[in-house]
């Protein structure tokens, strides 16, 4: 039977003071009220906002015990630290430490982290971290609950900044790694440019356990690099592409119906059948299968367990719509890569004109209005016969794509002006996608709406 800790039993392991009943068991972590479920323990970190000022609400949602860095007038049980943050930290490191489960997996790359994640951990029967937890705050959030007694575990591994992904790994250090790609996310935060980006993941790789094994595309010259540098040496590189080991052949798209192939491996191939759409969804399987033969589960079994996943909403969920054409829901997030690649999977769809509607991309640094310039230029050549843009580079968008784009300021004007959204023709097959920031799920809900 699966046992979590005590207040007691944690606060021997991350130190601090316990006031209160040390037998209390919470059922999870939360470091935000507004999603708060009953039977948490409450993070109180001082961050933008002071959650300390929110305890007393922890409480009244159900929270069963708080941890802060000062006694608070709350009636619950409290462990206090001198650091909530490293306190949260230690308490996942430390349950990891305790729950190890046979292999640990970690995900990371600029494009294609999470779609990798829930294919590895479907393709190994995995305990996988929740959402987006892949940050330092989420990521020990998860894991400190982690269930005992796991046959594996696939850690998604984000990063804006340099350092995260090392901090992560010292919470969390794999037995194997996945990196998707190195793109152009975050390129902003990074002086070096794309080296930066590639140092900042190769941290995953750094941070395997002595004797591991990392997965990664044989084409992409950043990974590349990063098999080559002497901190990368002592995990074993594992290339996917033609002339490898491992890779994949024989891809087909079925449309709507998802992507089929055949993962090539040391073993033989094995025929794998996705739901997921888009050829950038059969290299993420290539890769999740790739590392999870390696780690040494049944080809067969890998292959029947990734074709199980389903396209979440915001991450290729396809709606399609009663008077023909389709909605391609990818509005979670958006790069240049990201980007081009769900074009790639609307253009196997059967219907009407392909077109597009994006949000602005964020984070791309001093070179963002020629990245946006050049991504809408791409998008014209891979066929994209239409395109509405909104957000502050929304002008770039447009004039890259040319005749046929419009460029709006904001939603709100894409919404409302009659050459916006309510101009999308009948039958049409369309990719919505944009950053975080621009909250492009607006438009899917508006299109789904009418």
């Amino acid at each position: 039977m699966s046992t979590l800790w005590s207040l007691s039993q944690v606060s021997s392991r991350i130190g601090g003071e316990l006031l209160g009943a040390g037998t209390v068991v919470p059922a999870s972590l939360s470091l935000d009220t507004r999603t708060l479920e009953p039977g948490a323990c409450f993070v109180a970190l001082r961050a933008e906002r002071d959650g300390h000022a929110f305890c007393a609400q922890a409480a009244a949602k159900g929270a069963v015990a708080l941890l802060v860095d000062d006694p608070q007038p709350v009636d619950l049980p409290q462990l206090v630290v001198p650091d909530t943050l490293r306190a949260l930290q230690t308490w996942g490191r430390e349950r990891l430490a305790a729950a190890r489960p046979a292999a640990v997996f970690g995900v990371t790359g600029s494009v294609g982290k999470t779609s990798t994640k829930e294919l590895l951990a479907a393709a190994t029967g995995a305990w996988k971290t929740p959402g987006n937890r892949n940050n330092t705050l989420g990521l020990p959030e998860a894991l400190a609950t982690l269930p005992e007694a796991l046959g594996a575990a696939v850690l998604e591994m984000g990063m804006s900044t340099p350092g995260e992904i090392r901090r992560l790994t010292e919470i969390a250090p794999p037995d194997f790694g996945v990196v998707t790609v190195i793109g152009t996310a975050h390129l902003e935060n990074f002086a070096s440019g794309q080296q930066g980006i590639a140092e900042a993941k190769g941290e995953l790789v750094a941070g395997l356990r002595k004797g591991g094994a990392w997965a990664y595309l044989a084409t992409d010259t950043w990974c590349r690099w990063i098999a080559a540098q002497p901190w990368a040496a002592h995990a074993r590189p594992l290339p996917l592409g033609d002339g490898e080991a491992y890779g994949w052949e024989d891809a087909e798209s079925l449309g709507a119906a998802g992507e089929r192939f055949r993962l090539r491996t040391p073993k033989g191939t094995v025929p794998v059948h996705l739901k997921l759409r888009g050829p950038h969804q059969v290299r993420n399987a290539a890769l999740a299968g790739a590392i999870a033969i390696h780690a040494g589960f049944r080809p067969e079994a890998v292959a029947l367990g990734m074709g199980t996943v389903e396209p979440e909403a915001g991450r290729g969920r396809l709606h399609p719509f009663r008077g023909g054409g389709w909605l391609l829901d990818e509005s979670y997030n958006a790069s240049p890569d990201s980007i081009l690649a769900c074009a790639e999977s609307l253009r196997a769809l059967r219907g009407g004109e392909a077109v597009a509607v994006l949000g602005s991309m964020r984070e791309l640094g001093a070179g963002a209005a020629d990245l946006h310039e050049t991504t809408g230029r791409a998008l014209k050549a891979a066929g994209i016969t239409r395109l509405w843009a909104f957000g502050e580079f929304a002008r770039e968008l447009a004039q890259g794509f040319g005749q046929g784009a419009s460029g709006f300021p904001d939603f709100e004007a894409l919404r409302d002006d009659p050459s916006g959204l309510s101009s999308i023709p009948d039958g049409a097959r369309i990719l919505v996608k944009g950053s975080r920031y621009w909250r492009a799920e607006r438009a899917v809900d508006w299109l789904l709406a009418r």
